[in-house]
């Protein structure tokens, strides 16, 4: 491979091992089964490797609160009126220091479990993402497996007041915390917290509703909400201190890198204070940020992060365009507005907060994502992202539970994932298999092609008024070309485009008859390449062209 270009391929660990079809809604693990951590074998891992990733994210690592009953493992049972679903959210964290057990063939060698999936990515070429959640943890967060000498979260805490600089959690002084929902839950005593502490997404009262992330308790990075978000960094607050050792505890397992949850609900303040003493430690560890509001994007990076979701920019507008919302123009305005920080934006069709592309609520049919993937995966140097089950245009359209009918694979729930249990049996349809060889192809394009990993980028689109639903690019790297054109259109289409002459001074193109290959269909053409007139393309339904010649 000549190419330096990451690829993410997303593994929610809970679901992609679980053959088990058995899919009853709201079942236990017993009925509905689960993937372990030892179902991510060496052939598994030599696969994803073929398909061209580079890193894989196992997300739901860090044990969370759940309805399943461990305590025979001396793990405390959670009360269920706080716990979304019977597999509980993986972003409801109850030790930071422990591994979930519902992932282990042995409960009692959890961690040994998941230090040896490290070591198999690792031998088999693939880096380690695992998700941090720094800005919640589950209400009755308690850590078992902490080192020795470390103080658990809110231990020391005053909670007789609102905000304290030192304290690790918010709270409502005096009052009970009394949600809007049922706090018995078939249990024989309720669940009862006073004072109330603050909720995740920044609620801060004691009666959150059901639509708030009322399972998790808000961390106290020493920001004053209650007197308007001041902050008090000086002296470091004890929150600071701790989440800091969390990463380094799982640096030091040789995770390579974090996939941060809701960062920029944490201030910048402490992601510059503890990436840089995790980097100083372990120079090569990426810190990749759910960054949602574009106005923070450059401070978040200067704070340390390596990469951030381009989620309300080209994740938004490529979904807009494939579901005919908007002009492929849009485009362009989604890379332009990216484009000082271009390499550190992380492009994707889907993650396990997005409703998949083969749902009834985004284009209903995987094929249909084909052009916004290869855009996604050529347009810039940047890294791509890749949930599990997108190669196979998996749908999502499962009632799972508490995981409603909404398009979206679970987080909440025991489940399996019909399109992977039917890859692992050699059960795929002639359209899943067709769907995977173009992932193949094109992620395949984006590894090995230099002029995806190294070259210059231009867009076409400025000269092509015309093309209202197709997309076209040119990447170039020493004398190797590729124009690139998405047809997102359901209609096969004949089109003329222009390259303006810039271009060729930009690029350092040459006008010449050019012999080119589609490198995702190995058909040879003949390219008559003149400053300032259109070049003649052929392009399948929803489909592109990688048209690969010689400057």
């Amino acid at each position: 491979m000549a190419s330096s270009k990451i690829v993410i391929y997303q593994i929610f660990t809970r679901l992609y091992g679980n053959r088990n079809t058995t899919r009853k809604e709201y079942g236990t693990i017993e009925e509905n089964g689960c993937g372990k951590l030892n179902d991510l074998t060496p052939v598994v891992l030599k696969g994803l490797v073929e398909m061209g990733v580079t890193h894989v994210w196992y997300t739901g690592i860090i044990r969370h609160a759940t309805q399943t009953d461990y305590s025979a493992y001396g793990i405390p049972k959670n009360h269920p009126a706080i716990v979304k679903g019977r597999a509980g959210s993986p972003y409801a964290i109850t030790d930071y220091y422990d591994v979930d057990p519902d992932l282990a063939e042995d409960v009692d060698r959890r961690m040994e479990e998941f230090e040896l999936l490290v070591e198999r990515s690792h031998k088999a070429g693939l880096k380690v993402i695992i998700d941090f959640v720094p800005n919640h943890v589950a209400r009755q967060y308690h850590s078992l497996c902490k080192p020795d000498g470390v103080k658990d979260l809110g231990e020391g805490d005053n909670p007789q007041l609102g905000f304290d600089p030192q304290n690790n959690f918010y709270y409502c002084p005096g009052e009970r915390f009394t949600p809007y929902f049922d706090l018995w839950h078939d249990e024989p005593e309720p669940y009862l917290e006073e004072p109330a502490k603050a909720t995740g997404n920044d609620c801060f009262h004691n009666a959150p509703g059901t639509n708030d992330w009322y399972e998790t308790v808000k961390l106290n990075y020493g920001v004053d909400y209650y007197a308007g978000r001041v902050g008090h960094f000086t002296p470091i607050p004890d929150t600071w201190s701790k989440m800091t050792d969390i990463l380094l505890f799982w640096a030091k397992k040789g995770v390579d890198g974090f996939r941060c949850d809701m960062a920029e609900m944490v201030p910048a303040e402490f992601w510059q204070w503890a990436t840089d003493k995790v980097k100083y430690a372990y120079p090569d560890k990426v810190f990749i940020g759910e960054v949602y509001n574009p106005a923070e994007y450059r401070r978040y990076l200067a704070a340390g992060f390596d990469y951030l979701y381009d989620k309300v920019g080209m994740y938004d507008t490529l979904r807009d365009v494939i579901c005919c919302h908007q002009s492929a123009h849009a485009i362009t305005g989604a890379w332009q507005a990216t484009d000082d920080i271009r390499d550190h934006m992380l492009y994707f069709l889907e993650n396990h907060d997005e409703q998949r592309i083969a749902s009834s609520f985004f284009a209903g049919d995987g094929r249909k994502g084909v052009p916004g993937l290869v855009v996604s995966a050529l347009l810039q140097q940047n890294p791509l992202m890749i949930y599990a089950g997108q190669e196979y245009g998996e749908r999502g359209m499962d009632k799972e539970g508490f995981s409603g009918h909404d398009g979206r694979t679970t987080i909440f729930d025991y489940w399996s994932i019909d399109t992977l249990v039917r890859a692992a049996n050699r059960k795929l349809t002639a359209e899943e298999k067709a769907l995977k060889a173009i992932y193949n192809k094109v992620v395949g394009i984006a590894r090995s092609e230099r002029a995806v990993a190294d070259g210059s980028s231009f867009d076409l689109m400025y000269v092509n008024a015309h093309l209202q639903h197709q997309y076209a690019f040119l990447r170039k790297a020493g004398a190797e070309v590729l124009l690139v054109v998405a047809n997102f259109s359901e209609m096969p289409v004949d089109i003329s485009v222009n390259i303006p002459g810039h271009a060729f001074d930009y690029l350092g193109l040459k006008e010449k008859n050019a012999q080119a290959t589609d490198l995702l269909t190995g058909e040879k053409m003949s390219l008559q390449l003149k400053r300032d007139e259109a070049v003649s393309v052929g392009i399948a339904a929803q489909d592109a062209v990688v048209l690969k010649f010689k400057a």
